[in-house]
């Protein structure tokens, strides 16, 4: 019986860091969005956060930009990105309640 009760609370631990880990994500990509839009005066912090928000969004953003291409201004990427993310998290919570 103590074996189902470790199953239980790893299952439990994994949904809880999938789930931050994919919502802090979502919510860097956000602001890589919203930081691409807007010019902000120079600053060496400034520049810090934009170039880290860049390191860590655009290589998960350039795989959707192979796929779907900008439609003028418009780019779709960051949108299907977090589609994507969100699909992944709830097919992981049904696989991992499955376990449970």
């Amino acid at each position: 019986m103590p074996q189902f009760l470790v199953l239980g609370d790893t299952v439990s631990t994994v949904e809880s860091f999938v789930d931050v880990f994919i919502g802090v994500y979502i919510l860097l990509i956000l602001a890589f969005i919203v930081l691409s839009w807007i010019r902000l005066p120079y600053s060496v912090w400034l520049n810090r956060i934009q170039r880290f928000l860049y390191d860590v969004c655009d290589p998960y953003l350039r795989l959707f930009r192979r796929l779907v291409p900008p439609l003028g201004p418009l780019d779709l990427s960051p949108m299907i990105a977090v589609i994507v993310l969100i699909v992944v998290q709830q097919v992981l919570h049904a696989v991992l309640n499955r376990l449970h």
